[in-house]
């Protein structure tokens, strides 16, 4: 996709959301994982889209699959990558190179109830943004990634508290 597709496409959407606001609201598409074998977990959704994910061995697990914990990660790099590239097209810039690398660190005493006062979760991410552009001074490469985290989905949903609801159903 050139630079242009993606900056029309944009002003496109961005024109009819100001004209409609009220459609931008909108139920995500859900994602529906289903236990394979030990920890094994199988996550479908739209348009045939899967993700599976294992454990490592020491807790159990086959070990054949990336971890849940890595995807979140991966889907932060990718969702923060999206929106950078999407900021450069819209503003004209084309990037020579742009690669988002997000690690974390976490307790695994959380993950395992070991500890109660232990998060589950990681204690903290790390998000680092190798970019360029020929021509575009270093000043504008940051206010495009700034742009960027602050307006990522995945970013926003791992920063800013988000209600979430769980309903069981037995049988």
């Amino acid at each position: 996709m050139s630079i242009n597709h993606i900056r029309q496409s944009m002003e496109g959407v961005i024109k009819f959301y100001r004209e409609h606001p009220e459609k931008a609201v909108s139920t995500d598409k859900a994602a529906v994982a289903v236990m394979q074998e030990g920890l094994l977990c199988r996550a479908e959704g739209a348009n045939g889209a899967v993700l599976v994910s294992d454990m490592p061995a020491g807790v159990g697990g086959g070990g054949t699959a990336p971890t849940p914990g890595w995807f979140m990660r991966a889907a932060l790099a990718n969702c923060d990558a999206t929106l950078i590239a999407m900021r450069a097209a819209q503003l004209g810039i084309i990037l020579e190179a742009l690669e988002v690398t997000v690690d974390s660190e976490s307790d695994d005493r959380g993950l395992l109830g070991v500890v109660d006062d232990v998060p589950a979760g990681p204690l903290a991410m790390r998000i680092r943004v190798r970019i360029s552009a020929r021509g575009v001074a270093p000043e504008r490469l940051h206010e495009i990634v700034q742009w960027a985290e602050a307006h990522s989905p995945v970013g926003d949903a791992l920063r800013r508290a988000i209600p979430c609801n769980t309903e069981i159903e037995l049988g």
